[in-house]
Parts: C-alpha cells; sequence; structure tokens
C-alpha cells in the first residue's frame, strides 16, 4: 500500500484520488473524524483508503512527569503551521495534550477512540523512561494478540 502524508485538505484528497490512503502524526479523534476521514473517503471515490495515525504513547504512574516530557520533546510540532492547525482544530493548546500518556487502560482507551474516529491502523511513538517505554511495550504486545 502506498500511502501519502496529509493534513490539509488538498493533500487529504490528493491521498483520497492518487494514494491508498494517508498517514498522519499529531492528529486527535475529534480533527480524525470530523476532518481526516471524511475528506479522504470523499476523494476515494468509494474505495475505503487507509487512515494511519499516530501518536506518541507513555504508559506511566506519573502522569505529570510524562507530560512535561511530551511537552518538551514534541514542542515544536506546536509551532510548525500546518501541526499547529490540526492541534488548534482538536482544541487543544500542546502537543503534549495529544499524547496517549496514563495507565495502560488510559493508553488503550486512547488507542481505541482512534480506531472508533476512522483510524484503520494506528501507529505509535514510544517515549519515557526505560521502565515506561518497556510497559508500553508491553501494552502494544498485549493488544497485537488479540
Amino acid at each position: 500500500a502506498i500511502v501519502l502524508a496529509a493534513l490539509g485538505p488538498r493533500m487529504l484528497e490528493l491521498a483520497g484520488r492518487l494514494a491508498d490512503g494517508t498517514i498522519t502524526w499529531m492528529v486527535g479523534p475529534e480533527t480524525l473524524s470530523g476532518h481526516t476521514v471524511p475528506i479522504i473517503r470523499d476523494a476515494a471515490d468509494g474505495r475505503i483508503p487507509s487512515v494511519v495515525t499516530c501518536l506518541p504513547a507513555c504508559v506511566t504512574n506519573d502522569a505529570a512527569t510524562a507530560r512535561k516530557l511530551a511537552s518538551s520533546r514534541y514542542s515544536l510540532y506546536g509551532e510548525l503551521p500546518s501541526y499547529r492547525a490540526m492541534l488548534d482544530r482538536e482544541g487543544v493548546g500542546d502537543p503534549a495534550d495529544i499524547a496517549l500518556i496514563g495507565s495502560e487502560d488510559t493508553v488503550e482507551a486512547g488507542i481505541r477512540r482512534m480506531y472508533e474516529a476512522g483510524a484503520t491502523a494506528v501507529g505509535l511513538e514510544v517515549f519515557g523512561s526505560s521502565e515506561e517505554q518497556s510497559a508500553t511495550w508491553g501494552l502494544v504486545r498485549s493488544l497485537t494478540t488479540d
């Protein structure tokens, strides 16, 4: 499959017409369901395009510290116009607000929300301490064996 990275309407239309789908980064569930999915599906003219969405993820017992790390690590996306537009569309101020951070149940619920919003696949950028990364990968393994 060939997917085209797309955030804005014109690129999503192009992805729907010419590619097998799209891949996004820093796009939350409201934006996915209200913007990304409708535009690409309309442009796909009856085909069901792939919608791969990617987000930072951290299974942790210390969400406040993980949020600070995410805020620092992903701050650039709050400044780049195309990503800022997606964060604004989602109604969040900081890229850390899009990240899936918290307990296994919280992160799993966030992943499921992305599928409910129309994602056909979810990619995760795992971050945090080595223990948090291990816990996040453990969750990923448990979800991929279902």
